[in-house]
């Protein structure tokens, strides 16, 4: 099912999910000479999601400004979260570390990103092929929407080796 986000309806989220986030980590966009090193943490730390996922980050990252935000502590990389990737106007991919979950870093990231959309214009953004199992997390940190009828969606069909 695909979710559908208010982008100008999200500023008590900003502010409510950015105050949980830990002082050392750091929300910031990717620069484009990052690239490598996001991909191949991208495909080491989402194996099963490693091939579609590492070429939306590549799409993402080759904008300027770069449609792809990170949470870092220090030098390492702890999550990832990208628009504009698959088609103007989604959100995604995203993902935190595993061991990072549950810290609002994937909260966070979804906000930031989202700000972005909507600093570049966007009114609504859409959040593609999300699973039961994260729903309540979408409905939860900004609001998000189910869109009747929209599964299987824009992933329906992907060509495959």
């Amino acid at each position: 099912m695909d979710m559908l986000v208010r982008l100008y309806a999200i500023e008590d989220a900003t502010q409510r999910l950015r105050a949980a986030l830990a002082d050392d980590v750091l929300i910031r966009r990717a620069m484009s000479h990052e690239r490598a090193d996001i991909i191949e943490w991208v495909q080491q730390n989402f194996p099963r999601e490693a091939r579609p996922w590492g070429s939306e980050v590549a799409v993402a990252l080759s904008r300027v400004p770069a449609g792809c935000y990170i949470a870092v502590r220090g030098e390492e990389m702890l999550g990832f979260a990208c628009h504009d990737a698959t088609a103007p106007g989604f959100f995604g991919p995203t993902g935190t570390a595993e061991s990072e979950r549950g810290q609002g870093i994937g909260a966070a990231l979804l906000v930031s990103t989202l700000q972005g959309m909507r600093a570049a214009g966007h009114a609504y953004a859409i959040i593609g092929g999300v699973g039961e199992h994260v729903r309540g997390f979408y409905e939860n940190a900004v609001g998000a929407v189910a869109i009747a009828g929209s599964t299987p969606g824009i992933y329906a069909r992907p060509v495959s080796l």
